[in-house]
This record gives structure tokens, sequence and C-alpha cells, in this order.
């Protein structure tokens, strides 16, 4: 089985230009968070890891629809019980400081995220690999400790992409401040609220990229946002505050978009703690959230409610019941568990217009059934720290925390196991609702141990079946992607997984 290769669309844009001037093209994206980190391996949010595939590439990726394409690889042939993968690379792709990109750094890439040692939070993508063959310049081969039908969905993750193993040896932990990669652009400048890159002459795609560079800044208000957009200081909003929908249409030099997504937003409930370790407090929570409105409040109608763990548009999703919104139901089982006074705690939320607005939205809810929540924004940083950072589960401080997650691979896999899985405690990777189910636990194992698609969506649909009664989440909806951007940008696409492509991005003359 072999893919063909196809070129990664992507964009990027430009600044106004006079008549007999030669002015630099660039392109600057408004978003809504600040990013966490410059390593692919490590970071865990979808704006740092979509970000760095300026910088950064894969053995594979995904294009504007998010089907699995080659990039630094050729084509891959696989056995039939999906344990052997031979990997065929480009030849004549180099890193940005200058060394070679060949099999050599495939396998430093692939053996450096899989060895438990490095504590990368990105080592699920390969743990599955025994062993990494350089069988000669421009060929890998890897050997898997078992079969798994995801494997190079897995390399496509960009949390697999490719460093420079000369960058690696020089700066160590200190890489997430130095990127070097093989993308289109070069790392000029990183600060809080503010990423530069700049055209990568030496790029390997001929005539790509089409602007000289770009800018990712954060700017969490959702109306600064809007009037960037709207004066040109900023020519690309990914994930459009949809409150400002109406007032986009009006604008004759912008453009808006909504396509369907595979984010699924919740309310991450510390299963290790009380109340939250009551199976009947955290079913009561979700009957007295009214999903419905939540969509309409939050998400202004661009949302449908939540009727698995996982998206519909993902691989193996099945309907796994429903929490309809049932306050007499809340208010009985919180009786049940000893709970009818109700009790306080606190929401985490990153500091942004929508997620402090769902935050509200949760609070406001669940003060019908006496419980009293606390809204604390984090920044970025924080929550790198006081949510993924914690080295011990009884150490984790969190209570109620308010996110989305999506599957960067396209498959079932990385849409549960990094979330649900017992062993998925952070800092190995991102369960903060801190749940475990041996059951569940079995059929995530039996879904990633087989090629057999059969085998895999019976193992998925126990898994949602199951995580969806134990109710570790609260349960709340899968939004639309919303982009707008300025009309005379072309090139620029949102993935399903809320991701963004600007390889390809250009302006018009």
């Amino acid at each position: 089985m072999k893919l063909k290769s196809i070129l990664l669309s992507s964009a990027l844009a430009a600044a106004v230009m006079l008549p007999g001037t030669v002015w630099a093209k660039s392109l600057t994206v408004a978003v809504q968070d600040n990013l966490t980190g410059l390593d692919p391996a490590v970071v865990n949010d979808t704006l740092s890891q979509t970000s760095l595939r300026l910088i950064y590439q894969g053995l594979f990726g995904f294009d504007k629809d998010m089907k699995l394409i080659p990039l630094l690889a050729e084509s891959y042939e696989a056995n039939e019980n999906a344990t052997e993968f031979t990997i065929k690379l480009r030849k004549g792709i180099k890193f940005h400081d200058g060394t070679d990109f060949n099999a050599a750094a495939a396998k430093f890439n692939i053996d450096r995220l899989a060895n438990p040692d490095n504590k990368l939070s990105r080592r699920s993508l390969v743990s599955m690999v025994k062993e990494v063959q350089a069988v000669d310049d421009s060929t890998i081969k890897l050997t898997l400790k078992e079969p798994f039908g995801a494997m190079v969905a897995s390399l496509a993750h960009p949390g697999a992409m490719m460093i420079s193993p000369a960058a690696l040896e020089k700066f160590g932990k200190d890489i997430d401040r130095n990127p070097v990669g093989t993308g289109p652009f070069t790392f000029k400048h990183w600060a809080a609220d503010t990423l530069e890159v700049v055209k990568n002459d030496n790029y390997w795609k001929e005539g790509m990229p089409k602007v000289d560079g770009v800018t990712i800044r954060s700017v969490p208000e959702s109306g600064a946002r809007f009037a960037m957009l709207q004066t040109g200081e900023a020519q690309y909003i990914p994930t459009f505050p949809t409150e400002l929908m109406k007032a986009v249409e009006n604008n004759p030099n912008v453009q808006v978009e909504a396509t369907p997504s595979i984010v699924e937003t919740y309310v991450a409930m510390n299963n290790l703690k009380k109340p939250f370790d009551d199976l009947r407090v955290r079913q009561a929570l979700n009957y007295a959230v009214d999903k419905d409105a939540f969509c309409k409040v939050v998400s202004n109608g661009y949302c449908s409610p939540a009727d698995s763990i996982i998206p519909s548009a993902l691989a193996f999703h099945v309907k796994a019941g429903d929490y309809t919104f049932n306050l007499d139901k809340a208010k009985e089982l919180m009786k049940e568990a000893g709970l009818e006074a109700g009790f306080e705690t606190e929401v985490w939320a990153a500091s942004n217009t929508g997620s402090l607005r769902a935050a509200q939205f949760i609070q406001q809810q669940l003060a019908q059934i006496n419980v009293k929540v606390n809204v604390v924004p984090l920044e970025a940083g924080v929550a790198a720290q006081k949510v993924w950072g914690v080295d011990k589960p009884e150490d984790a401080t969190v209570q109620l925390y308010y996110g989305g997650w999506s599957a960067s691979t396209g498959d079932a896999d990385w849409g549960i196991r990094p979330l649900l899985y017992g062993q998925s405690f952070p800092p190995a990777m991102f369960n903060v609702a801190y749940y475990k189910n041996p059951k569940v636990d079995a059929a995530i194992e039996a879904g990633i141990a087989t090629a057999d698609p059969a085998k895999r969506a019976e193992a998925y649909a126990e898994v949602q079946k199951l995580a969806w009664q134990d109710a570790p989440w609260i349960f709340l909806g899968v939004g639309q992607n919303i982009a707008a951007k300025s009309k005379s940008l072309s090139g620029v696409y949102m993935l399903p997984d809320r991701g963004f492509l600007l390889e390809d991005a250009a302006f018009a003359e």
C-alpha cells in the first residue's frame, strides 16, 4: 500500500503594495490564546501545534480536508498485520541549519520521541514502536511491538514533526526556544503573545512560500481581533468569535466561512477529588447543564450537543447516550449523594472571551442545583504548569477544567487514549479528569492492538459506552469552525481539528 506525493496546502499573506514599489509581503494571524511552547513533542494545544507547521514538518501530514498526505516521506508500505512499516523518504531536503534530512535524522527523531526517559508529552504517538532501522539513506523501517493500524496517521500528527538532530544536540531542552525544522519558514522571534517567522529561501517546494513572513499574534479579546481584521492589521482570524458573525458579514472586504469540526468541548471533573469521585455527582452535573442552551448561548447556534465522548465526524464514533437537561433528575442524584444543599468549587478556563463565556454559562447552570462555581481564568503558561505539568495525581489542584479536544490524527485512538486512559494522567498525557476504569483501559488497549477495522470499531464502541456512563466530564458540544479573512488573501485553511494551514497563503496583486 503506497501513497503518492501530494503538495501540502497552506497559506500566508501580504501588505499593501503601491505602484512602482516592492514591499515585503507578510501575513498577520490573530488568535485567541498564547502559544505554550515551540517543541512539537511537548506542546499539547492545537494552536501551538498548528502554528509550528510554519517551521516544522512530519513524514506525513494532512491536507485542508484532513486527508493523509506524504510530506517528508514519499510513500510507505505496511505488512498485512500492521507490525512493520517501511517508509521511503524524500531526498535532497535540508533543515534550516543546513543539516541533511535523511533516514538517520528520521530515526533520531522517532527514537527521541519514543524514549520514556525523555518524558515527552507526545510519546504515545510512537510508544508502540519497538525498533527504528535506517535501511539506507532514504529508507526507514519501523517494527512495532504489536499491530497498530493507525501508525501512519500517528506520524502525521504535529507532535511527530521532524527537528534538526544537530539543533537538538546543541540546544537540548532549549529547543523549545530555538526551533529548527524543514518547513516553509524559519524562526525569528517568540514572546509571550507573538511568534514571528520569515521565509525559508531554501524551501524544498519550488515557488513556495509566496510571502516573506508570518506573525501569529495572541489577542484574547474577541472584539479586538475583529477590529484588527477590519483595519487590515490582521488578515486572518481562525476560530472567529460567533457572536460577531452578523457584523463581519456586513464588511465587503472580509470573507467568513463555517465548516464542520471534530472538536468536542467539555468540563473535566477531577475524579480523584471529592465530591467528583462520586458517580452520582458527576451525572447530576451533566443533567444540570442544558446542552442545547450551551450551543445557543456560547456558540450562537454554531454547535451540536455532544452525544458521545468523541465527535460524530471522527472515525468509530457511536452515539453513547443522552444527558438531556433534567433538573429534577440532577437534584435527585445530588440528594442521593448527600449534597442536596450543594457545594462550592471552581472552574479553570483559558483567559479568552469564548472560554470565559462558556465557564460563566456553566456557573449559571450549576447554580440551579446549589453548586457555587467560581470562574478562574488561566493564562496559557499558567495552564501548562497547573493543568498539564503536575507530576503526581495527588498534587493536582484542578477541580473543574473547561476545554476542548480534537483528534489531530483523525483517528478515534487519539481522541480517546490521551484523555481517558488510566495511564494518561499528566504529565504523561492529558487525562486531567484523572479518570481510570479498568474495563475502559482494556477496551482502549484492544483498539490499538489490531489493524482490523471491525475489531477496532467494537473496542471503541465499548469505550464510548462505558466512559459516557461514568461521566468523567460534563459533556457539552461539538462546534463548527468559523474563520474570517481579508478577501485579498487566499490559500489559508482551517482544519477540522481547529488547526490551520498557512503554507499556500498569497495576496491578490
